[in-house]
């Protein structure tokens, strides 16, 4: 992880640097659920993920992620395209070269070969976890989705071997039951969740970067001993409202690199690809426990207005850790 940020696409349309988030987490990956609201190196151009470069912020242009199924001759089979809401359901999934080999061999990044993450359509439910991956290439991990609707699976990972690039593939799932759909929270520059209070300071402005900074706060009290959790003091996930398209982003600087403090405060160079609302999924880790953060922000207001407004939930309901 370098001082500066840099944003290598996923699978599909959207191109930028980002940051920020809210919910709480606790037990295996971040859940934020109805009235709340991710970890990687430098990769090549198809990412979806806003990464670190030598110094600098991120640059270029590259299509964003989550958008497809298939990408670079890579597939994501999501065997378990359906589940019950509010019931522990065993999630499968295969990711099968254009051969339809399923895919075996993996570069590791930030201590995982693979980074699930299944958000709903109304972006009031988030989820970051880490599957378990068969001889055979299948994955599987447990999953209990809250509310009934639609969400969609976000599949990060790069193949293994030189020049491979890293890819963010997307597939729809459905949670069967009674559906009511909600809407982002209201705008606001707090966030609280599982007693802490994360604040938002920053504009997210469409084709440029800027700086957001987060600070974690708990009782009144600055938190000044964030704790590493896979390899950086904070990873922040941005999907765009309306087509999920997914962005992953790490902070500024990494444990023991000099550049950062180990809290209160995370900082990120961010880019949004787009004005709109998006929200944002902030994951840290505290007294051994990982929590998620989430904002509503919105970039690219009218004239005279801020361009980005951030936003939070109210209290968190239904958020657990990774």
């Amino acid at each position: 992880m370098h001082t500066g940020l840099r944003i290598t696409a996923f699978a599909a349309a959207l191109a930028a640097t980002f940051g920020t988030a809210y919910g709480v987490g606790r037990g295996v990956d971040p859940i934020v659920a109805r009235s709340e609201p991710a970890p990687h190196d430098e990769h090549g151009a198809s990412s979806g993920r806003q990464q670190q470069s030598e110094g600098h912020a991120g640059h270029g242009s590259s299509p964003v992620g989550g958008l497809e199924v298939s990408a670079n001759g890579y597939t994501l089979d999501l065997a378990t395209p359906r589940v019950t809401a509010g019931r522990h359901t065993e999630l499968r999934f295969t990711i099968r070269d254009a051969s339809g080999t399923a895919l075996t061999a993996y570069q590791r990044e930030h201590d995982k070969e693979l980074h699930l993450v299944i958000a709903s359509r109304d972006l009031t439910t988030y989820r970051h976890l880490h599957p378990t991956r068969a001889a055979d290439g299948t994955w599987s991990t447990p999953v209990e989705l809250p509310e009934a609707g639609g969400y969609r699976v976000f599949a990060d990972f790069t193949p293994a071997g030189k020049g491979a690039e890293n890819l963010t593939l997307g597939a729809d799932l459905a949670a069967a039951g009674p559906y009511e759909p909600a809407r982002p929270p209201a705008p606001s520059s707090t966030a609280r969740t599982d007693g802490y209070q994360v604040e938002l300071a920053g504009a997210l402005r469409p084709g440029r970067a800027s700086e957001l900074k987060l600070t974690v706060s708990r009782g009144g009290e600055p938190v000044g001993d964030l704790q590493p959790y896979l390899g950086a003091y904070g990873h922040l996930v941005a999907l765009r409202s309306g087509d999920l398209a997914y962005l992953h982003v790490h902070p500024n600087g990494e444990p023991g690199d000099g550049t950062t403090a180990p809290g209160p405060e995370i900082s990120f160079t961010a880019t949004a690809p787009s004005g709109g609302t998006y929200r944002l999924f902030l994951d840290f880790r505290h007294g051994g426990e990982v929590h998620t953060a989430a904002f509503t922000v919105r970039a690219g207001s009218t004239p005279g207005v801020p361009e980005s407004a951030p936003a939070t939930a109210p209290e968190h309901s239904d958020a657990h850790g990774h």
